[in-house]
């Protein structure tokens, strides 16, 4: 029976690494949403939980004026459990920034500047940048504020093959403010389903209209429950995904309504192949 389950679960995660390759992008999964913030273990957890890539968070709490993962001996570390586990590093978080506000804080913007080089050596390719709590964008002013903040850093990170991704609370047409203040195409929108709903915005219309070019990556959530069981209309949202051709990283954000981090997050995954597949 054992054996009969082990081959089962072989051939389905066979199948599902094929229909990844014909959606255009490819599912990652949050390490804080695996219970494992900035904790090297959650490279393997990831991929006994079926997932490709895992976004890595940069920490919270610096040391020494440091970042915790500004450290060369934890970067290496990071490298050799991704090519161990066969799982990348698709992406970082920075933290910090729920801390230090990137729209009124200078020290924010250090931690910009810092990510970047650290994001490259894990070869994570974007940064998330989050603006919630205090540190939400509440005004054009303060859009505008980092927008320009960010022309210095889109160089930079352009120089060094980054993306910059901005997830908030506002709607598409407000991060567009944003990266077109920037004046860089390495400042562009993280997309968050679950962010966008609770604003009340169109997530589909959102979505066609942003296209494929204006967003770096995207969190898939519906939280606190499961996909496919909340509000959101996922089969119209990664229909819209695919008809714009998205390419990038969709990285779950999910809740664990369970308390079995690693049976929900493969229940959520199951679910949106299935959708794919329909």
């Amino acid at each position: 029976m054992s054996l009969t389950r082990r081959s089962f679960f072989t051939a389905t995660g066979a199948a599902l690494a094929v229909h990844a390759k014909s959606y255009g992008f490819q599912f990652g999964v949050t390490d804080w949403n695996l219970r494992l913030t900035g904790n090297i273990e959650a490279v393997e957890l990831a991929k006994r939980c079926g997932f490709p890539g895992v976004q890595v968070s940069l920490g919270r709490k610096s040391a020494d004026n440091r970042l915790p993962l500004d450290d060369a001996g934890i970067q290496a570390q990071y490298l050799d459990a991704s090519k161990k586990h066969g799982i990348k590093l698709c992406g970082t978080c920075l933290d910090i920034l729920h801390v230090n506000y990137l729209k009124n804080d200078k020290l924010g913007q250090k931690w910009v500047m810092d990510s970047i080089p650290i994001t490259r050596k894990l070869n994570a390719k974007v940064v998330l940048l989050p603006f919630f709590g205090k540190g939400a964008l509440q005004t054009h002013e303060e859009m505008d504020y980092v927008g320009d903040f960010l022309r210095d850093a889109g160089r930079e990170a352009e120089k060094q093959g980054i993306l910059l991704g901005l997830e908030d609370t506002i709607s598409a047409e407000d991060n567009v403010r944003i990266m077109e203040r920037s004046r860089s195409k390495a400042v562009l929108t993280y997309y968050d389903v679950g962010n966008s709903n609770r604003g009340g915005f169109d997530l589909v219309k959102e979505i066609r209209w942003l296209g494929k070019k204006r967003i770096c990556q995207m969190h898939l959530k519906d939280n606190p429950g499961y996909l496919g069981e909340g509000k959101i209309d996922f089969p119209g949202v990664l229909k819209a995904m695919r008809d714009i051709g998205f390419e990038g990283w969709a990285i779950l954000e999910t809740d664990s309504p369970s308390r079995n981090v690693e049976a929900d997050m493969k229940r959520n995954l199951a679910y949106l192949h299935k959708t794919l597949q329909s």
